[in-house]
């Protein structure tokens, strides 16, 4: 029972100073969403069959150099956590441990579980697993919201404006020439990455270029972790007439009212044609039945002389 009060206070030391004991660690990775669960692997190569009452599995994480226990296994196959952040979120299997699987399952995963996990399993002062995994989170940015305020055609500058919310890693933002896809210099934007309430990142960029004609330029949110592209068009309509916010993509510049008509579609115009036809048409009905109706009754006036000199013979 000596042994079993000591080990304790052994893995309350820097980490390093363990060394001296068995297994060489190995390391994995592993990636989770954001309040999503995830299973940190940590299983024997070999043993399949174990005695929980002669063992000591730690699951730990490094705090300024100072190993913190999440949750551990202890002496009567007790399972007990010693950081609170972890209290209700990380569990290990009493059965798949008897199996030689001592995997953590972390719930509701965020953004602050993001770093290093070690396993350890120690029997008779002996380490005979050692693990470490960094789990990586990440979390979908927005779809970003590009904007332009209102300007003068007089202004030579325009201000853009892109945003986007509840990211994570910390994002990496481009602003692009949607006329030939190219990268925009980095001096004429000045983006700002803020942490919220949620522990995600929200960023907004400011980008300030010289006015051209139908200018078009794109604002692309990268999660590198994700692999992840997010791209939003803006076109302005410039040149004198008035400026124009678009958010979402587009390629076409209204250029005036006929424009405008054009963008509706044909199906518009088909329908205004056909009803102009089909007045017509009721028109030239009404005239041909009118002139009928006239000549129908003086042919029978004609009649008439011919039915009263009957009558008199």
């Amino acid at each position: 029972m000596a042994l079993k009060s000591a080990l304790p206070l052994l893995l309350l030391l820097p980490l390093p100073l363990l060394s001296g004991l068995r297994a060489d660690t190995q390391k994995n990775e592993v990636r989770a969403m954001v309040g999503s669960d995830v299973e940190l692997s940590c299983v024997h190569a070999t043993e399949e069959n174990f005695d929980l009452n002669n063992l000591y599995v730690y699951w730990q994480i490094s705090v300024s150099g100072t190993p913190k226990t999440v949750t551990y296994l202890s002496e009567n196959s007790t399972v007990g956590h010693h950081n609170n952040q972890y209290k209700d979120r990380a569990q290990m299997s009493l059965d798949r441990m008897k199996r030689g699987d001592f995997s953590l399952r972390l719930y509701n995963v965020t953004p602050q579980d993001e770093q290093k996990f070690n396993c350890l399993v120690i029997r008779n002062l002996e380490k005979i697993v050692n693990i470490e995994v960094t789990l990586h989170v990440a979390a979908n940015y927005s779809m970003p919201v590009v904007s332009v305020p209102s300007a003068t055609p007089q202004d030579e500058e325009l201000t853009f404006t892109c945003t986007s919310k509840d990211g994570y890693p910390e994002p990496k933002v481009y602003w692009i020439n949607k006329t030939d896809n190219s990268l925009l210099d980095e001096a004429l934007q000045n983006s700002t990455v803020s942490l919220n309430p949620r522990g995600l990142y929200d960023v907004v960029s400011v980008l300030k270029i010289r006015r051209v004609p139908n200018m078009n330029v794109g604002c692309c949110i990268e999660n590198v972790l994700l692999h992840q592209n997010l791209t939003v068009s803006s076109q302005t309509a410039l040149a004198g007439e008035t400026n124009a916010s678009i958010t979402g993509n587009s390629n076409h510049t209204p250029k005036g009212p006929g424009d405008i008509l054009e963008n509706t579609g044909t199906g518009v115009t088909v329908l205004i044609v056909l009803g102009v036809t089909a007045a017509v048409v009721v028109i030239v009905l009404l005239w041909r039945r009118s002139r009928w109706s006239r000549w129908n009754y003086a042919g029978a006036q004609a009649s008439r002389p011919e039915l009263e000199l009957t009558d008199h013979v």
